[in-house]
């Protein structure tokens, strides 16, 4: 607010070109077009580049007007919590950005055909994921101006912690599959492989 500019941009409006501005905080570039957008609702700054500075591209940043926590950004893995499945699609709350959780309140959307990388035409949500699901997953686009659209199609990448019907958190025991402690019974999930 304390430049002449304190225009209120939205996630996903352009701020400039590549070629004139670099991406600040809150803001990312798109690699397909060459466009600098806004990912997250706040004031526009354009901070001049440092006279030593190799690239004399000024960078605009967008300066939320709460405190500034992370923000996801194309290719950043997330941790968030699934809040509804549809046939083709689950819906989530992005909570972590990497290790550091979000100060703001970002939806995303796992499609069906980002779940998994093979026989993605078999893919059935209510098998791969339950509202109350922890998923570890990567963000692929700011997608529409409402969510981010996720991708869990890397082994890595799934449900990290669920909750059995019993209450109790379950225990992976394959790549489909956890495993209630308390009953035995077992539930289908797009499982994350855990890192060794």
């Amino acid at each position: 607010m304390e430049e002449k500019e304190a225009v209120m941009v939205t996630p996903g409006e352009v701020l400039g070109r590549s070629s004139d501005v670099k991406a600040g905080r809150g803001a990312y570039a798109a690699l397909h077009n060459n466009t600098v957008y806004a990912s997250l609702t706040g004031f526009r700054r354009t901070i001049p580049p440092s006279p030593d500075s190799p690239d004399q591209r000024p960078a605009v940043e967008v300066t939320g007007h709460k405190a500034h926590g992370p923000v996801p950004e194309p290719g950043s893995v997330v941790i968030a919590r699934v809040t509804k499945v549809m046939p083709r699609s689950a819906s989530a709350h992005i909570m972590c950005v990497g290790p550091k959780s979000v100060r703001e309140k970002f939806t995303a959307i796992i499609r069906q055909q980002d779940v998994r990388a093979t026989e993605i035409d078999k893919v059935e949500m209510h098998l791969s994921f339950r509202p109350g699901d922890i998923v570890r997953a990567l963000v692929l686009s700011l997608g529409d101006a409402r969510a981010y659209f996720l991708s869990t199609a890397k082994n890595e990448l799934g449900v990290v912690s669920a909750e059995s019907i019993a209450g109790a958190t379950m225990v992976p025991i394959s790549w489909t599959e956890m495993q209630c402690p308390l009953t035995g019974q077992i539930e289908l999930r797009k499982v994350a492989k855990a890192a060794s």
